[in-house]
């Protein structure tokens, strides 16, 4: 069972994103308050729970939580400020986004930058440990699909509908025969990974 909560008696927003090892697309991240006798069995890390349990989920999410927010960050962004600033800078825009302020942020991971005005708490595997960066992963990763799933309309060939702009095989191979589109990372060691250069 996840835990509710850190803290007794601040109000807490649990914050996690998605996409940071993609080869394309976006990064996405998620900033939520649930209240504090929330309870769902179903409800863990996104990556422990089948696709339609997730979807299921982020339906429960929305409309139980006390306020929920998605933002995102550009592949051109990315590849601006690096992956790592790019997931900070899209919990910020969530976080920005929430209709109550949060005293309190826990964040999935072992690094943030700061959130003005607003302490934080870094939990390792926190998606795994309390309910709400377990509900932000949950909104991050469905958003973060369905985006992906929109733009493999517009660019078949690298079956994003399927790997989501993850270095499968499938997307790797693509990328040999008809190169990058606008949608991708240009840094990322692409070419380290792909065994490709560009």
């Amino acid at each position: 069972m996840l835990s509710i909560g850190f803290s007794k008696n601040k109000l807490e927003a649990g914050c996690d994103e998605a996409g940071r090892g993609c080869l394309a697309g976006p990064v996405f991240a998620a900033a939520v308050i649930l209240p504090k006798n929330f309870q769902n069995n179903l409800l863990n890390d996104s990556k422990q729970i089948n696709e339609k349990n997730r979807y299921l989920l982020r339906e429960t999410i929305e409309k139980e939580a006390l306020a929920w927010a998605v933002a995102e960050v550009d592949n051109h962004k990315i590849d601006e400020i690096n992956i790592l600033n790019a997931s900070y800078l899209a919990m910020h825009r969530a976080i920005d986004k929430l209709n109550i302020k949060p005293e309190l942020l826990l964040i999935d991971g072992n690094r943030f930058n700061t959130y003005e005005g607003i302490p934080h708490q870094c939990i390792i595997k926190g998606d795994g440990k309390f309910a709400s960066i377990a509900a932000a992963s949950i909104l991050a990763k469905t958003y973060r699909d369905d985006y992906m799933k929109k733009i493999a309309i517009e660019f078949p060939d690298y079956h994003w509908e399927n790997n989501k702009g993850y270095p499968t095989k499938k997307h790797k191979t693509a990328i040999k025969e008809f190169g990058i589109c606008k949608y991708h990372r240009k840094t990322f060691r692409m070419s380290e990974q792909l065994k490709i250069g560009f």
